[in-house]
């Protein structure tokens, strides 16, 4: 903030200064194509090769005298700028532009500015590791929450007696005396322990956050593939039109779920993590039906409110905004 500051006022201070004459912001009290001693249609490599030749000239390491290395200093950084101002050919053609339009002062300053305090790096190198850190996080945390769930999935008694029984059944849990020659008891007891989580993740179908990592999750892969998924969306919606709006067809099971899905107002991968006779409950019921669903949730609204009501921590939460309202925080310090 205090470096923006800085340059505000410089800025207010040099544009006061330059209403009555037209000040040079670039070189100071010369055109940076004389300070460098050259016309405005020099080439490239004649500007290099003049700032060698003045650098060498007025490098302060070459006087000895306090009062000329000083002024040599000043000297160098005037024809260092008009080197960096004029080698670049986007800061050259902005200044060209200043020399060519001084009456448009306040954009003149802007590009200036603009140029000094701007961040150097190119945007679309940091943009790019931006989305590469972010799909880095995304893949390695998809990776936790899928083996945290195997894990949990590993622990509970009826997934671990069938996973135990499954390697058991592939002699994946036989002994190997040789093998196991040396081993502790924790070392066996880890190896069999990553037996039955293989196990569990083999046969168990996991769904919703939770579910096994697919590289197309990733947002670089979802950036690759958005010309084509937005085609595929565009032509699944044109096909959604003509079957069901023109053609009047009958929705299929899948369609029936989408519009389910899309009524409860929920993901697919949380509408993918309901339990499957819950799934079946809602297609008998015809639940894609705005009618049907509307009447379906205001009873699940009702027994869930019963269900509160008898709840003990409910009815304590209800009583304590009878007596002290939703904007009050009490203390009890005796």
């Amino acid at each position: 903030m205090t470096k923006l500051a800085v340059i505000f006022v410089s800025l207010c201070i040099s544009l006061v200064l330059a209403q009555d004459e037209f000040v040079d912001i670039y070189c100071g009290n010369m055109n940076c194509y004389e300070v460098l001693g050259l016309p405005r249609d020099t080439t490239k490599k004649d500007i290099g090769k003049s700032y060698r030749k003045l650098a060498g000239k007025w490098h302060p390491d070459m006087f000895r005298n306090e009062e000329d290395k000083a002024e040599a200093e000043k000297k160098f950084m005037q024809i260092a700028t008009a080197y960096e101002t004029l080698r670049d050919e986007e800061s050259r053609t902005e200044y060209d532009y200043m020399l060519e339009h001084p009456e448009e002062m306040w954009r003149n300053y802007y590009r200036y500015y603009r140029r000094r305090v701007g961040p150097k790096v190119d945007v679309r190198l940091v943009l790019a590791v931006t989305i590469s850190l972010i799909s880095a996080a995304q893949y390695y945390f998809s990776w936790a929450n899928y083996n945290e769930a195997i894990k949990c999935l590993a622990a509970v008694p009826k997934y671990r007696i069938q996973a135990t029984e499954i390697a058991k059944a592939e002699g994946l849990l036989k002994k190997d005396k040789k093998a196991d020659r040396g081993k502790s008891k924790e070392e066996l007891k880890e190896e069999e322990e990553n037996i039955i989580r293989s196990v569990v993740a083999d046969k168990m179908d996991v769904r919703g956050g939770y579910a096994k990592p697919n590289y197309t999750d990733i947002l670089w892969i979802q950036l690759v593939l958005l010309p084509y998924s937005t085609v595929r969306y565009i032509y699944w919606y044109m096909s959604w039109v003509w079957r069901f709006y023109i053609k009047k067809e009958e929705y299929g099971r899948d369609e029936q779920l989408h519009l389910i899905r899309k009524l409860m107002g929920v993901s697919q991968g949380q509408f993918d993590n309901m339990e499957e006779d819950e799934v079946e409950d809602m297609l008998e019921k015809e639940l894609w039906k705005p009618d049907n669903f509307k009447e379906y949730k205001t009873k699940k609204d009702a027994e869930m409110r019963v269900k509160m009501a008898e709840s003990g921590r409910y009815k304590q939460y209800r009583r304590y905004m009878k007596n002290h309202g939703g904007d009050r925080m009490t203390f009890d310090d005796s």
